[in-house]
Order: C-alpha cells, then structure tokens, then sequence
C-alpha cells in the first residue's frame, strides 16, 4: 500500500455572493430614478437645473412659464365671470326696455308675398320674405310698415309683429334662452381671449429671449472662431 501524500489539498475558491439578488427570467431589474444634486428628480424643467450651459436668458423663460401658466388659469374664470355678468346685465336691461317701448300687434298684409320656388320643402318652413303690411300703433293711427313673412301669404293675411310708438317693426324682445345663450358666449370668448393673451405674450417674450441669444451666441463667437480657424 503506497504511503499517503505529503501534499496538503487544494482549497476550494468559492466566488463572492452577488451583489444583486438573482432575477426569475423575464423580469427587469428596476432602474433607480435619476437624481441631481438638489435631490430632484430628472423629470425637472432643463431651464431650472444647474449646469455649465445654463443661461441668465434660460432661467428667466423657465420662470416666466412657471407665473404665467397659473396666473392664466386663475385669470380666465374671473374674466369668464365678469364678461357674463355683464353681458346678462345688459340683455335683460335690454330686453325689459324693448318689452317696454314695443307693442305686440296684428298687422294685414297689403300686397302678396312671393312664393317659395320649392314649395312644401324644409326650407320653405325658414325661408321669410320682406312684405308691405298695414297696422294701428298705440296712438290709434294706421301706419304701413315691411316686415318678413312666410313665402305664399295672400294680401289681407294677418301677422304679429312687434311696433314701437314712431311706427316702427322691429323683433321681438330677447327671451330667457337667447339672453343665457349670448351670456355664456361673451363668458366663453372672455376666457378664450385670456388665453390668447397669455400665449401670445409667453410667445414674444420667447422671441425676444431667442433673439437676444442668438446675438450673444454671435458675439461669443467672433471672439473663439479666430483661435478654431486662424492655422498655428
């Protein structure tokens, strides 16, 4: 029997525990959100982080942006609110002033009316042709007057018509429904118009800023491009 060895056994390297727990297959290791040096997250405006490329010019468009933005969402419903208060002010003034000064009448056709070319069509029903009629205003004196009519009617037809004193026709006075529908019209055009001007002002200034960069790039430039350019 040989005699043993005198060689001890090589130990065994074991390799280091990973550093990241091991992953199932088909799963991503989750990327950490990039950081800067504030503590903020990258997700931040590029115009508000420090860098070395950062201008004076860059800084104050990000904070334009940043006032401006609230300042027009705040600004439009108050203009919103002041355009429709006044505006159904002044329809209902409006329309309490014309139901005041207007009378409701019948007037008699002198003359026929033209005829539709198309009649018993849809647009027979909308279509009103001017017509000479003959009414008695308030003062009890028989005036003539032209007014639209449906297409058709025969001279001595009636129709209604609003008269003022001087023998005038006019229409009639605003209702309820016209007087929110122009209401909520001035209200909409008012916050649309904050808007513009907010976008348009934002939109110059931006201009401007980029102008004025352009011209500094410029002057930056004329002052290195002898030292890319000139040879050694």
């Amino acid at each position: 029997m040989p005699p043993p060895s005198s060689t001890p056994p090589t130990p065994t390297r074991r390799s280091p525990p990973p550093s990241h727990p091991p992953r199932a297959p088909g799963n991503r290791t989750p990327v950490p959100t990039p950081r800067t040096d504030e503590g903020r997250t990258a997700i931040t405006p590029w115009r508000l982080r420090r860098n070395p490329l950062r201008r004076r010019t860059d800084l104050f468009q990000a904070w334009l942006g940043l006032v401006l933005l609230p300042t027009v969402l705040a600004a439009a419903p108050v203009a919103a609110y002041l355009a429709a208060d006044a505006a159904h002010r002044h329809y209902t003034h409006t329309a309490d002033r014309h139901t005041q000064i207007r009378r409701h009448t019948t007037a008699v056709l002198v003359q026929d009316a033209p005829r539709h070319p198309e009649p018993g069509s849809a647009e027979e029903k909308n279509t009103r042709y001017p017509a000479e009629v003959r009414f008695t205003d308030a003062g009890g004196r028989t005036r003539n007057a032209t007014t639209d009519v449906p297409p058709g009617l025969r001279a001595g037809s009636t129709v209604h018509v609003w008269a003022d004193a001087h023998g005038g026709i006019h229409g009639p006075p605003l209702t309820p429904d016209q007087i929110r529908s122009r209401t909520m019209g001035w209200a909409i055009l008012a916050a649309l118009s904050v808007i513009a001007l907010g976008s348009a002002g934002y939109g110059t200034v931006t201009l401007v800023v980029h102008r004025r960069n352009v011209a500094a790039w410029a002057t930056a430039w004329s002052g290195t491009a002898p030292r890319w350019t000139t040879p050694k």
